[in-house]
């Protein structure tokens, strides 16, 4: 729950050029079950209209303003106008779009996004889980196999987080792989009635040792499935 879903500003690569993409994820056994990481699929829209519509008071606090009522924007075609939007960029090599699955059914998802080549390599990453599978372990493990998968097969030196303060959750799943508070970006977005402060994370490749995946396996808060 650490950025927008909307992708803007991206620098396409050529067709074919984008490493890291299609890719399954895991698994990792957490306590809520086993994690793993898919791309995200047409067929995921009811599940992902049926969580978001329950968990409505869980998430709006946190994302960030859009045109429509709640349920408008969280109907059938709204996910079909979504998943379409992510494949495209994710065949254009600019956004990594992953669905988070609990013991194989979908719990949330976890994208790098805005991703920019050249010299820069850098990204965004964003993320959310069902509120059922909350304080389980589902979005560390989730976003320690992205992040390895974005530094490795992906190619990136860079990725940052913008997370609300008040965000108690997500601030905890980044302060445990070790991103960086670089600062506060003031009046950041709009969210939840209002501008919103947001604190700005980042983490390089060169920070993660041998990998977020291997540490979160030494600390025990994950175990291979």
């Amino acid at each position: 729950m650490s950025r927008p879903q909307q992708l803007t500003g991206v620098v396409a690569q050529p067709e074919g050029k984008h490493p890291g993409w299609p890719a399954q994820l895991g698994p990792l056994r957490v306590r809520a079950g086993v994690v793993a990481l898919r791309p995200v699929r047409l067929r995921d829209g009811r599940a992902w209209r049926r969580i978001r519509l329950r968990d409505r008071d869980y998430l709006e606090r946190w994302e960030p303003s859009a045109p429509g009522t709640w349920p408008e924007r969280h109907s059938g075609l709204a996910w079909h106008a979504q998943w379409a939007g992510l494949r495209t960029l994710a065949r254009r090599g600019v956004c990594l779009p992953f669905a988070i699955t609990v013991d194989g059914a979908f719990a949330g998802q976890v994208t790098i996004g805005n991703i920019v080549r050249g010299a820069l390599q850098s990204a965004w990453i964003g993320y959310w889980v069902d509120s059922e599978q909350a304080s389980q372990g589902v979005a560390t493990a989730a976003v320690a196999l992205a992040v390895d998968h974005a530094f490795g097969e992906a190619g990136l030196h860079r990725l940052e987080a913008t997370v609300r303060p008040d965000n108690a959750a997500s601030l905890r799943v980044l302060a445990k792989h070790g991103f960086r508070k670089e600062g506060m970006f003031e009046r950041y977005l709009h969210v939840d009635g209002d501008w919103r402060d947001h604190l700005c994370f980042a983490l390089t490749a060169e920070e993660t040792g041998k990998g977020l995946v291997a540490r979160l396996l030494a600390s025990g808060g994950a175990e291979r499935a």
